[in-house]
């Protein structure tokens, strides 16, 4: 018979899978721009895009005027945190004492920088992220012994 794991684990390991695959892909995006700079360049100095998808345009002048090893920096610093998040939504699936702990102190060390940026500007995004952080925080914490 198989085990019934607790809703609120399924749901952080469901939202610490996603949060994975968004780093995963931040990271390919910044890594093939750090490849194909020159051809971002090309494409953003090009005519095709003017007064056309300003959020395309937008994003260019930013992937752009990066330095490249910042570029490099970020995207290898979002894979390895991408599959550490991914590490700890497995373990949490498994009901692994270290993927708790992992999770209760990488969480647990955000909260601080998050309520630092919503002091200096509330947006949706940041409040959403930092209250369900929270919530992460106070579930783990709250059944660390259970199961």
């Amino acid at each position: 018979m198989k085990k019934k794991r607790p809703t609120g684990l399924v749901a952080i390991v469901i939202y610490k899978g996603f949060v994975a695959l968004l780093l995963a892909a931040t990271s390919l995006v910044l890594l093939l721009a750090l490849r194909n700079h020159e051809a971002l360049v090309t494409l953003s100095q090009s005519y095709v895009l003017e007064g056309k998808l300003e959020i395309i345009e937008w994003s260019l002048e930013k992937v752009i005027n990066v330095k490249h090893s910042t570029l490099k920096f970020s995207g290898i610093a979002m894979g390895l945190y991408a599959l550490v998040t991914a590490i700890e939504s497995v373990g949490l699936w498994y009901e692994r004492t270290w993927a708790k702990i992992l999770v209760i102190g990488l969480v647990g060390i955000s909260i601080p920088p998050e309520i630092y940026e919503l002091i200096k500007g509330v947006t949706i995004l940041k409040l959403l992220v930092f209250l369900v952080n929270l919530a992460v925080l106070w579930y783990l914490i709250r059944h660390f012994y259970k199961y």
